[in-house]
């Protein structure tokens, strides 16, 4: 295992795997890591559909477009307003891998939390509260899989493809899938995209802005 704040460090997100499997052991333990993650009503309702079978994860990600063109692509950024070029870079590289990444990975998790209000018409930021508790339990599953020496990936559902999800994996109506996590092992070739460099001194403020 890796000192804690080297995993902190290490942590990337990476979209190119290895054709490699892993043990039901290693995913325990990191979905046991992401079951110590703080949460809003102290009950941690929260489940999670492991996928190794190939023909399932192909029938799951049926809705993802397989290819995207750069035309597309760069539509896509106009779309959201993305001037910077790192930034442009970060997303050139992932938005053509959102169905590969997931196809390719050694399993696909997709954690569940109990959905008790409509979050997406939430009456105050409170309503909230069990949807950010399972994003702590997530990152906390991205820390082990670094810790384990494998790597992440993650896509948060577009249109039907949470209902889809639910159809194919037969998961609750009253049950709400926040992403679908890739987990594997980096591939050699594997491309990480260059980070925006900050000064953490200037984004601390002490006492008053």
């Amino acid at each position: 295992m890796k000192d804690f704040y080297d995993v902190v460090n290490s942590r990337r997100t990476t979209r190119d795997f290895e054709n490699e499997s892993i043990d039901d052991e290693v995913i325990e333990r990191i979905i046991s890591a992401g079951m110590k993650a703080p949460t809003n009503d102290h009950m941690r309702d929260w489940h999670f559909i492991v996928i190794k079978d190939k023909n399932t994860v192909v029938k799951l990600i049926n809705k993802i477009p397989e290819q995207i063109s750069d035309e597309e692509i760069s539509a896509i950024l106009r779309d959201w307003n993305l001037d910077d070029t790192c930034q442009q870079n970060a997303y050139k590289d992932a938005i053509p891998k959102q169905y590969q990444m997931l196809a390719e990975a050694a399993c696909v998790i997709i954690p569940l939390l109990k959905q008790k209000i409509d979050i997406l018409h939430p009456e105050n930021l409170s309503h909230l509260n069990g949807y950010a508790s399972i994003w702590c339990c997530i990152e906390n599953m991205f820390l082990a899989i670094t810790a384990e020496g494998y790597t992440s990936a993650l896509r948060i559902p577009l249109g039907d493809e949470g209902d889809w999800a639910r159809k194919v994996l037969n998961f609750p109506e009253d049950y709400l899938m926040p992403c679908f996590i890739a987990v594997g092992k980096a591939s050699a070739n594997a491309s990480f995209v260059e980070q925006i460099e900050y000064s953490i001194t200037e984004r601390i403020h002490k006492n008053v802005w």
